[in-house]
């Protein structure tokens, strides 16, 4: 790639690119058996792609020189924001299977007066797509509002808050690429800093259950927090109670992890006055304006990850494949969607919770912060109902985090990789 495309807010790039020279290897794909869920996850080589007003090999921060100066209008707060800005794109990457449904994720770092805008684009049937915008973030909201953004459908497909979804109508996506724009305030020296980039593909999948067990009895220790104890906490991000599942659960992982907000940071928000106020941040810090809620995928991982953890969003084939991470001490957020005996409200059409391990049978040991106190949060669900929900309901998703650095568990021999 010996070019770069000017940044979606309508500004004109530099000409100067700044490319790799070391020709790109050819990508060995593990190909996709027609038994099993095609889903496949990839993390962007940094040190490849073509960059402009960015430098870097991992982390990607902007460059001295090359900068785009341009003006952005904070569509949920103050218009024409004087920046500049430097944007890097990565190779593209391709895919073993005609994938629908992407979900991007990111680890980055933005300090006061910088953030970040990321985007995908996809090829295949001999075209590529737009750019279609995942996410304009920042980890703080002092500066702009973190926004998803609607209104992007076309003929090759939309963006449906935290998921890129193909047209029905449109031809098969074989390969995507992700690139990222580095923004900061003017006149500001700040810079963001982009340490991961990576994109979860998948197509749908008719799922045998429930599955075999073959592991053992396991459960890790999560703290319980509840998000009804939160109900009519702070409107402005959504009201807590049945809204905040995302960001409880976030907040079980990271208590089990042992990060989250510092108590000065609780101190400053939401103050002392709130129980468990490690929900309310969390719930602040990860929401999305587009959205108006707190239950974004993507921007729950990237919030976690400012405390100094790694993470992602993927789908997982199998409760399997999530008893590797659980074997590993790493608890897992699930999606799930649908009739779900023993939970509190009966059916969901889309919540959140935490997967701690499994009992002897291989029922679904969770921390579920649908109760009514944190006293009631641990449930065990039967495995067939939990994958019914989890599998059949959103396909597998689950936020994974886990501490910087940490091994992940060997993905599945003879499969696309999906972590």
């Amino acid at each position: 790639m010996g070019t770069t495309t000017p940044p979606s807010d309508g500004t004109t790039a530099p000409s100067a690119v700044v490319t790799t020279s070391t020709p790109a290897p050819t990508p060995t794909l593990v190909p996709q058996p027609a038994n099993a869920p095609a889903v496949s996850f990839a993390r962007a080589d940094l040190s490849r792609g073509s960059a402009s007003g960015v430098t870097g090999t991992g982390p990607l921060v902007l460059a001295a020189s090359g900068l785009v100066s341009g003006s952005y209008d904070d569509p949920y707060g103050q218009p024409g924001i004087a920046f500049e800005s430097g944007s890097w794109t990565s190779e593209w990457m391709p895919v073993a299977f005609p994938f629908d449904e992407l979900v991007a994720s990111w680890n980055a770092e933005t300090p006061a007066t910088t953030w970040i805008s990321l985007e995908i684009q996809g090829r295949g049937s001999d075209r590529e797509t737009r750019f279609y915008t995942m996410m304009t973030w920042a980890s703080g909201d002092t500066d702009i509002h973190r926004t998803s953004a609607s209104g992007q459908a076309s003929a090759d497909g939309d963006v449906h808050i935290d998921t890129f979804k193909r047209a029905a109508a449109a031809a098969p996506l074989d390969a995507y690429r992700l690139r990222v724009t580095l923004y900061r305030r003017t006149p500001s020296t700040a810079t963001p800093s982009i340490q991961m980039l990576a994109a979860m593909v998948s197509s749908p999948f008719k799922y045998e259950m429930p599955s075999p067990f073959d592991g053992s009895a396991i459960d890790l220790q999560v703290p319980a927090l509840s998000q009804e104890e939160h109900r009519g906490e702070f409107p402005e991000y959504d009201g807590g109670g049945e809204a905040w599942c995302s960001p409880t659960s976030t907040a079980m992982v990271l208590g089990a992890l042992g990060g989250g907000p510092s108590d000065d940071e609780l101190q400053a928000f939401p103050g002392p006055d709130y129980g468990d106020g490690q929900v309310d941040h969390a719930a602040r810090y990860a929401y999305d304006w587009n959205y108006k809620g707190a239950g974004n995928w993507p921007a729950n991982v990237a919030y976690a990850t400012r405390f100094g953890f790694e993470g992602f969003v993927t789908r997982l084939r199998s409760l399997s494949e999530a008893q590797r991470f659980i074997a590993t001490s790493i608890p897992l957020v699930a999606s799930i969607n649908g009739d779900l005996p023993g939970f509190l409200f009966g059916k969901t059409n889309g919540h959140l919770l935490v997967i701690r391990g499994f009992d002897a049978n291989g029922d679904v040991i969770t921390n579920d912060p649908a109760a009514k106190t944190s006293q009631d949060v641990r449930k065990v669900y039967g495995r067939a109902d939990f994958e019914r929900v989890w599998l059949g309901g959103s396909g597998g998703i689950v936020y994974v985090i886990y501490p910087r650095g940490k091994a992940l568990p060997p993905n599945v021999p003879g499969l696309p990789p999906n972590w």
